[in-house]
């Protein structure tokens, strides 16, 4: 067996690798560059599953970040769980030829409860009171706190949110070669998230993205050199690049004024009652999940989103994956932006009626993914005093809410989740002597690496 580690840059494209990411440069210059079209849709959750299963969206069942269940007549957006990725994992593939491979998989989604023998990944604690207690999750799970003693406790603000930043991606970084002097792994997943962020807040050629290339590129460089110390083939890929955007699409808002959809009052703001809505949207970046609850509407619905600024196609899930585990996750209509426009999960047509956590960083309620949580409201006054009023009731015991969020969706300026786009927005395979054509021989290629078949790809 031949040892592996895979390099997760997200966001990372030809376009974006250049002087400015000297280390990258360097590495994607000695080695083979594969960029080939993103999964559909190209977001995190469906493009980790196909290189992880081989297989297709149909096949593995991930239609997005999230959908909505109809079954509980719930949204579930950002789950953890492994077992809802159907399928053989590349580290069970591994175990069939060699009993004895270890995989880790440090940050790649749907990390929690698989087979792979080392995990790592962001998993808050709930007291029953109400608070939110940053923390992660391990397995086994006593890895937890001895990754903790030794690295310190994981940047969780970084991950995601307004204070998103490199410093997630540096302790991610470190957990990787903590997990390779304690366990030596034959297959290390590793998982960058930082380009995403500041993409989407500046867009791919704005100039404020450049210190976060050089920041990414030095992350990135310290552990090729790292691995290759240890005799370790090293894989640089990526799951999509990033369109600069100009506006967004309020599908909700427009499915509001047509009486498709159900809004909640709840102690005076609205919320979003999917069950009873004759249609609704769930966004995803550029593509939206539009699930119609009441079928004689479906042409009308249909009609709309064609006619519909914004709307580049629509695409039915049945044409795309068949009959199975993914057309029976996926909305009744998919919604595909144009490359210049995103969905927004808005529905409020008075910012005053917007629920109480479309102004915070929540990712579990929202009823669609909300960039927008990468910024601090820009009107607000006294942001800092607000913020730090807030950890002080958190340090003293007390419930408050940190309602800094602002609901300004033109503050976003890059996005994701179109299949066809330029070759300079597509995703990345950087390896030695291995080079792929699409996202389902991404798993072929780092497997028949980890048997050192180079010559059979």
């Amino acid at each position: 067996m031949n040892r592996v580690a895979v390099i997760n840059v997200v966001g990372l494209t030809k376009g974006l690798i250049s002087d400015k990411t000297p280390a990258i440069k360097a590495f994607a210059e000695s080695r083979e560059l594969s960029s080939f079209a993103p999964v559909f849709p190209a977001v995190t959750c469906s493009a980790q599953s196909t290189y992880l299963t081989g297989t297709d969206i149909g096949e593995h069942g991930i239609v997005g970040n999230g959908w909505y269940d109809r079954e509980f007549s719930e949204l579930r957006f950002w789950k953890q769980s492994n077992h809802q990725v159907h399928g053989e994992k590349i580290w069970d593939k591994m175990k069939r030829t060699h009993e004895a491979a270890k995989c880790a998989n440090m940050f790649w989604w749907y990390n929690m409860y698989s087979t792979a023998d080392f995990t790592a990944t962001p998993r808050p604690m709930y007291p029953a009171d109400g608070s939110k207690v940053f923390d992660i999750h391990t397995q086994p799970m006593g890895m937890r706190e001895s990754i903790k003693a030794d690295l310190g406790d994981f940047p969780f603000p970084a991950f995601w949110g307004p204070a998103a930043g490199i410093q997630s991606s540096r302790w991610i970084a470190e957990s990787a070669k903590w997990i390779e002097t304690a366990e030596q792994p034959d297959l290390n997943l590793v998982y960058l998230p930082h380009l995403d962020y500041c993409l989407q807040k500046y867009g791919p050629n704005a100039p404020e993205v450049v210190p976060e290339l050089e920041a990414i590129d030095q992350v990135v460089g310290d552990l090729v050199a790292f691995y290759e110390a240890l005799n370790i083939d090293v894989v640089v890929l990526s799951e999509y690049g990033i369109s600069e955007v100009n506006r967004a699409v309020h599908l909700n808002r427009e499915f509001r004024q047509r009486g498709w959809i159900q809004v909640k009052d709840e102690l005076g703001l609205e919320t979003l009652d999917c069950g009873s809505c004759r249609a609704f949207a769930v966004a995803d970046h550029q593509v939206a999940h539009v699930y119609i609850n009441d079928v004689t509407i479906r042409d009308e619905v249909m009609e709309l989103l064609n006619g519909l600024e914004g709307v580049e196609e629509v695409r039915v899930p049945s044409d795309i994956w068949g009959e199975g585990i993914a057309t029976e996750r996926a909305g009744d209509l998919i919604a595909i932006s144009t490359s210049d426009a995103w969905f927004t999960y808005y529905y409020w047509e008075d910012d005053d009626k917007a629920p109480d956590f479309a102004r915070c960083v929540d990712i579990h309620r929202k009823p669609g993914y909300d960039p927008v949580e990468l910024f601090i409201d820009p009107e607000l006054t006294f942001a800092k005093v607000k913020i730090a009023s807030f950890l002080l009731k958190k340090k003293l015991g007390l419930r408050a809410l940190l309602d800094v969020i602002p609901l300004d969706a033109s503050l976003i300026k890059g996005s994701h989740g179109r299949d066809r786009v330029p070759e300079s927005e597509q995703p990345v395979f950087i390896a030695n002597k291995v080079t792929v054509s699409s996202a389902m021989e991404v798993n072929d290629a780092i497997h028949a690496m980890v048997r050192g078949d180079h010559n059979e790809i």
